[in-house]
């Protein structure tokens, strides 16, 4: 019984270690202050090589890079999220729609306006999907959590 376990064991570990998760973007959460008051909220995307990740307004088809942030009394959002970074515009023929999407890094900016000088969290989640040229992975949602204000 013992030789019938090792052997099954064995013979579905290669199976189990090509299951790994892929994992192409990275998420970098950071507050720059720019006055008493106010500041920037920068959720910065790095993209492994060969993929991409989509705009906030990407075209008809892929789901776009959407960010939710939870109402804070100490806190209030100025304008919507900006993209910083070098925007690519293709047709593709499998969404039929000429889709907008990152390579390599972009910086998502949301500007803050706190109503006091004590420190407090923003927090939220962003939703993003990535392609690359043979595949799209399935829509994820990252949560994340910015300290601004104190000292």
């Amino acid at each position: 019984m013992k030789k019938l376990l090792t052997a099954m064991v064995l013979f579905a570990l290669p199976f189990l270690a090509s299951a790994q998760i892929e994992n192409p973007v990275k998420w970098k959460f950071a507050a720059k202050k720019i006055n008493d008051n106010t500041y920037e909220l920068h959720m910065t995307a790095t993209i492994d090589a060969g993929w991409h990740l989509y705009a906030q307004e990407s075209g008809e088809g892929p789901v776009p890079t959407t960010f939710k942030f939870t109402k804070n009394p100490l806190a209030t959002l100025s304008g919507k999220v900006t993209e910083v970074g070098k925007l690519h515009k293709n047709f593709d023929k499998n969404f039929n729609s000429e889709l907008k999407y990152y390579e390599n890094t972009v910086d998502f900016v949301q500007k803050v306006t706190l109503k006091g000088k004590a420190a407090t969290k923003v927090k939220g989640s962003v939703e993003f999907m990535v392609c690359d040229d043979h595949q799209c992975l399935p829509p994820k949602e990252t949560e994340f959590t910015i300290t601004v204000g104190g000292k």
